[in-house]
This record gives structure tokens, C-alpha cells and sequence, in this order.
């Protein structure tokens, strides 16, 4: 009898357990659309709760989810982070897992859908400009540093996988942020150029064509052309050569969806895409960085080569999370943890 009523107790402990993961994970339940496991489902007083909110950027709207740390009060001064989300990705993804995580340790934190992308506006959809995505970074701050209870002098910038290589340019210039981190950085321009792993380097010329007649077709009216568009079949799937490419798409189509998430962007976008390099000028960054990485991730070259030219600063520190591949970092909650334990220590030193 006592074992029938454990079984029992213990069904319903997994049963709630699963639900609540269920809900947290897809984005059709979460009252929010967040997709991350443990992510908020409603907003509790003396509790992490969060705010969706938007913001004028340059004329367009931009979409927002604002994180307030647990007892939050307005008349006291927070220290206050941005987080600026990955290429494809949008703020209900590994973005807010991070942003929910970090106001978890007492930071008002903030990630935005990138301009043109998302929820935010813009017009047509998914151009991906570098411009574009380092003023979302500044906007971002911008947005922040006014919002009852933070202090502006105590800001940081956290940068996720494309989001990192932008956050990189973005802390070059602007000496708001205080502490500039990054993890799976990405270096979206010379991605574009050369390829992944440099493999596309006999194609450039052609690819640039291919995007200036993109452009023209524009210019002139005609159809707005993408790149990157994501319909592939499992099997399709199987037999990308990257292992970032193979997982990105299993993150992105399937465990972590979210309908406003996508890796289609305007072609004539490359012209813009393919001069940018997120390591020029980073020797300018003279603020703590932190740049993690996983160890077995295929786009660890990224982190390494930025890390060697970002000379400006020598309170600066390459850490590897041992075994994780890129896209891991992103849900993986081991890895998610020691990632965390990097980040506290980091940007406890604006406290």
C-alpha cells in the first residue's frame, strides 16, 4: 500500500515536472512565447518577472522583453545588462534564457528582436545589416539606462553567437558598457565573405554579384530575393558539413521553434554583410571582456581569432565550456550553468 501511494506521488511529482518543462518549451503555451526550459509563465511577486515592452529606434518600433530581478524596487539603483540575440534567433529563445538567468542574480536585464526582424518593425522583413544590428545594441542601451531603478554607470553587454560578434563593434565605440561578454560568438561578416570555416573564400566575387543584382531588382521595384532560407529535409539536414549548421537547424525548426525566428535574410543585405569583419577596430574595446566558447564547437576559430586581436584591453579572458559544441550552449542546462558561473563573477564587479 505505502509503495502503491509512492509510485502514485512520484507520478505526479514527473507528470507536473514534464508539464511545466512542456509549457516553458513551447511557444504555443507560454503565455509569453518563450521557448527556453525554465522560463517565466507568469509574472509573481518577489520573483524574477518580466516586461514586455517597445520602444521607438529611428522611426521603427522595436519589440523588447525587459527582466526585473526578484523584489525589484524602482527607488533603488540596479546594475543592468543587454543581451543581444543570436543570427536567425529571436528575444523568446536562448536570448531570454540568458536575460531571465542573469536578473535571477540581481540585474535589470533587457534583449530586443533585432530592427526588421522579429516583432520589431521595418520593412521588408529580415534585412540583416551590421549597422542595423549594432544601433539595436545602443538602442537597446539607450532604452535601459532610462528605466526606473537602473543605473546607468553600471552597465554590461552580454553577446550571443551573431549577437556577440555585433556586441564586439557595438563595445568599440560605445563606453556605456562597463563589462562586454560573449559566448558561441559569431562573426557574421566573415561568414558572409569567406564562408563557414573559410570554405567559400573561390566564391566571393559571384556571391557579390548575386547580391548587388539583388539589390537592383529592388531598386526598382521588383521582388525583395533571400538568402539562407531554411527548408530542408531531415536527410538534408543530416548531410550539412557543420555541426553548428546540423544542431542550429534542430534548435531552431524543432525543439526551440518560434514562428517569428528565422535564418532567411535579404541577399542585397550581403553588400553590406560581406566588407564587415566584427574584429576590425576591436583592438578599441579597453573594458573587461570575457569571451566563452565551447571547446568542441566548429566555430571556436571566431572566438580565438577575436580574442588574440582585441589588444586594447588586458583585463580580458578566453574560457572554454569543455565539451559543448556552439548550439549547445544554447540549452544544454550543464553547460548553461557553467556558463553562468563565468558570468557572475564577470559582471558581478559592477555591483
Amino acid at each position: 500500500m505505502k509503495l502503491n501511494l509512492l509510485m502514485t506521488s512520484l507520478l505526479i511529482f514527473m507528470i507536473g515536472l514534464f508539464t511545466e518543462d512542456t509549457v516553458a518549451e513551447n511557444f504555443k503555451l507560454n503565455p509569453y512565447t518563450l521557448t527556453y526550459a525554465g522560463a517565466i509563465t507568469k509574472n509573481e511577486s518577489g520573483k524574477v518577472n518580466i516586461h514586455p515592452v517597445t520602444y521607438k529606434l529611428n522611426g521603427l518600433d522595436i519589440s523588447a522583453n525587459l527582466y526585473t530581478p526578484a523584489n525589484f524596487d524602482p527607488n533603488q539603483k540596479y546594475p543592468a545588462i543587454v543581451v543581444a540575440h543570436p543570427n536567425g534567433g529571436v528575444k523568446e529563445q536562448v536570448s531570454g534564457l540568458y536575460a531571465q538567468r542573469l536578473a535571477e542574480q540581481g540585474y535589470v536585464t533587457i534583449t530586443a528582436d533585432a530592427a526588421f526582424q522579429g516583432a520589431s518593425g521595418g520593412k521588408p522583413r529580415n534585412v540583416d545589416k551590421p549597422a542595423y544590428r549594432i544601433e539595436d545594441i545602443h538602442g537597446m542601451a539607450d532604452f535601459i539606462t532610462q528605466y526606473p531603478g537602473v543605473d546607468p554607470s553600471r552597465l554590461g553587454l552580454f553577446g550571443i553567437c551573431g549577437g556577440g560578434g555585433y556586441s564586439l563593434k557595438a563595445g568599440q565605440t560605445d563606453k556605456r558598457f562597463r563589462m562586454i561578454a560573449t559566448l558561441s560568438m559569431f562573426n557574421s561578416g566573415r561568414v558572409r565573405r569567406n564562408g563557414f570555416a573559410d570554405s567559400q573564400l573561390n566564391t566571393i566575387q559571384e556571391r557579390l554579384k548575386q547580391a548587388s543584382d539583388a539589390r537592383a531588382k529592388e531598386a526598382v521595384g521588383g521582388d525583395v530575393l533571400y538568402s539562407g532560407d531554411a527548408n530542408l529535409t531531415d536527410e538534408q539536414i543530416a548531410k550539412l558539413p557543420f555541426e553548428m549548421y546540423r544542431q542550429g537547424y534542430e534548435y531552431y525548426w524543432k525543439t526551440h521553434a518560434h514562428p517569428n525566428s528565422t535564418f532567411k535574410y535579404t541577399t542585397s543585405s550581403l553588400l553590406d554583410l560581406m566588407s564587415f569583419d566584427a574584429t576590425d577596430h576591436i583592438e578599441l574595446i579597453n573594458k573587461p571582456l570575457l569571451m566563452i566558447a565551447g571547446s568542441k564547437a566548429d566555430s571556436l576559430y571566431m572566438t580565438e581569432d577575436a580574442f588574440l586581436k582585441a589588444t586594447g584591453t588586458k583585463d580580458k579572458e578566453l574560457y572554454l565550456i569543455e565539451g559543448a559544441t556552439h548550439i549547445e550552449t544554447y540549452w544544454v542546462p550543464a553547460y548553461i550553468n557553467l556558463v553562468m558561473n563565468k558570468l557572475n563573477p564577470f559582471f558581478v564587479r559592477m555591483k
